[in-house]
C-alpha cells in the first residue's frame, strides 16, 4: 500500500518504550490496552494496518477492531520486526 501510494492508516498497538525503540512514522500510536477508550481516534474510511512487536497484540487489536466496525482493519503480520528485517533495515530491530 506504501509503495503504491494507496490511501491507508497504520496503527501500531506497542508500549511508548517499544516506539522510542522503533517505529513506522506517521503511525498512530495507542497501546493495545487503552485502544477501547480511544478508538474513536481511528479512521474507518481507509484501511487500517495494525502492528506490534511480533503480530501478537495486533492479531488481538485487530479482531476487536473488526467487531468494532472497522471492516478494513489488517494484521501486519510478523509486527515491526519483519517489516524492519524486510522492508526497512533502517529500524532498530529489538
Amino acid at each position: 500500500m506504501r509503495a503504491d501510494g494507496a490511501p491507508h492508516a497504520i496503527l501500531d498497538v506497542r508500549e511508548p518504550w517499544e516506539i522510542e525503540l522503533s517505529a513506522i512514522e506517521g503511525s498512530i500510536y495507542i497501546p493495545l490496552g487503552v485502544l477501547p477508550m480511544r478508538v474513536g481516534e481511528l479512521p474507518k474510511d481507509r484501511p487500517l494496518v495494525v502492528l506490534c512487536h511480533h503480530g501478537f497484540r495486533s492479531a488481538q487489536a485487530t479482531a476487536w477492531l473488526r467487531n468494532q466496525g472497522f471492516e478494513l482493519a489488517v494484521n501486519l503480520t510478523g509486527g515491526i520486526d519483519a517489516w524492519a528485517r524486510r522492508v526497512d533495515p533502517s529500524l532498530k530491530v529489538y
